[in-house]
């Protein structure tokens, strides 16, 4: 496949010219030694919001990879994609006379609950089940249906649903998708941590499953740098979501784009056209392995993500962050820990002896008496102020242990997993407190007055 925006950069850096334009270093290969390839939107590199070139050209190979009816690049993460996919809702209500609502699964990223504040989109809340607890919310096909069919007006104009979540749990799309469309629904999928799903046999892409718009992060399971994205709109999304999606991106995203993550992108199509698909079949076959001798041996493992493998600690004696404490102590890093799970993200990049040396540690840790303290749940929630109006009022920073009652301004909850435990102008009760101490979080910033 072809490398457009990759074999351009290449290019320009061999002829070796006399840089007078950005970036400051004029590609002289002082610190990074890269940056002779980190160019900016001279002649002929394309825009990336108004491609019309070699980010089109790239930006093509990637729908045809993923199947999509268009794709667009994001050099921010997902995050932007996920702040495109609420714009163009909002666009797509607008265009038929409505005014915005979404009903999403409580377990979203921040970045949803702050886009949708800043565009003023309402938010119904799918609240997570007893005993989940605030990083899993199940939704399944009949719970959906039944909450659809509970608007007796307008329905919502789309479902939002995190899937892959944070723990490997992976929702059924096709399911959901049919309910969806049996209402005239539209389906968003944050799909932040599942890009590799559309390249197993079958696909578990949300795209390929029936969602109209989802956001990747190319960087989290595929071998592309730290920012690289992608928002995906389904060949049968409105027409809108089409003609609008480069002005959604644009909306949100830097004027500067970095050309190393857009041909670490670009090389990144190559990379998936080529052996991809047979080297993550034989990978994920590895994974299967490793996770059920963990099993054999007592740990108890959740979520049925492939590249995920996420421990329950406590059912092994353990917390999630203890765990993790000694794995590092062996020189293995996990991507997420707290009190209850320990996570930890692989791809066919890592190695077989990393996998064995993984399996090694776990097996040698010993296992004891369970850990019996629940996890908090969410519980029921009370809106006093839109999510807009608690962002844009003036606030100010609490205690925890004086927070009851007071409305919050701004979500205290760092990434990841960027959960939010209480949502911009909900009121904050005795029961989130307790969420807060359970996370350890000391303080909060809520509005100056109720």
């Amino acid at each position: 496949m072809k490398t457009p925006i990759y074999d351009f950069a290449r290019k320009y850096a061999d002829s070796d010219p006399i840089r007078m334009h950005m970036p400051g270093h004029k590609g002289v290969p002082s610190l990074l030694g890269v940056e002779s390839l980190d160019i900016t939107e001279i002649g002929g590199a394309d825009i990336l919001y108004d491609a019309r070139g070699i980010i089109k050209e790239s930006r093509e190979n990637a729908s045809r990879l993923f199947k999509s009816g268009a794709s667009f690049y994001s050099t921010e993460g997902s995050s932007l994609s996920i702040r495109a996919m609420l714009y163009l809702i909002l666009m797509h209500a607008k265009s038929e006379g409505k005014r915005p609502l979404i009903l999403a699964a409580r377990n979203a990223h921040k970045v949803f609950s702050s886009a949708s504040a800043l565009l003023d989109i309402d938010i119904d809340w799918i609240l997570p089940k007893s005993g989940e607890g605030l990083i899993s919310c199940t939704v399944e096909p009949d719970r959906l249906d039944l909450l659809l069919s509970s608007y007796k007006h307008e329905k919502p104009t789309a479902v939002y649903l995190t899937s892959p979540d944070y723990l490997g749990n992976i929702a059924d799309i096709s399911g959901i998708a049919r309910v969806c469309r049996s209402h005239g629904v539209l389906l968003a999928v944050d799909n932040a941590h599942g890009a590799y799903l559309a390249f197993l046999e079958p696909s578990m892409h949300p795209i390929a499953l029936g969602a109209h718009v989802c956001a990747d992060s190319a960087h989290k399971t595929l071998p592309v740098l730290t920012g690289g994205g992608y928002l995906h709109v389904s060949k049968d999304a409105p027409e809108i979501f089409f003609t609008h999606a480069e002005r959604a991106m644009s909306t949100f995203a830097s004027t500067s784009p970095s050309y190393l993550i857009l041909q670490s992108l670009d090389l990144a199509n190559d990379y998936l056209d080529k052996n991809y698909r047979k080297d993550l079949s034989a990978f994920t076959k590895k994974v299967d392995v490793l996770k059920k001798r963990l099993s054999e041996t007592g740990y108890l493992l959740i979520g049925s993500e492939p590249l995920k493998l996420t421990v329950s600690a406590k059912s092994y004696g353990y917390t999630g962050s203890e765990l993790a404490d000694i794995l590092f102590s062996h020189g293995i890093i996990c991507e997420f820990s707290d009190p209850d799970f320990t996570v930890l993200m692989m791809t066919p990049e890592s190695s077989e002896e990393s996998l064995e040396r993984l399996s090694e540690i776990l097996l040698s840790i010993e296992k004891r008496v369970p850990i019996d303290t629940a996890m908090p749940s969410v519980g029921t929630v009370k809106r006093v102020l839109s999510p807009r109006d608690a962002m844009l009022s003036p606030a100010c920073e609490i205690p925890i242990h004086k927070s009851v009652g007071r409305i919050l301004a701004c979500e205290s909850v760092g990434c990841p997993p960027a959960i939010p435990i209480v949502i911009c102008g909900e009121e904050i009760s005795e029961d989130s407190v307790r969420i807060f101490e359970y996370y350890g979080i000391k303080t909060v910033i809520c509005t100056e007055k109720n």
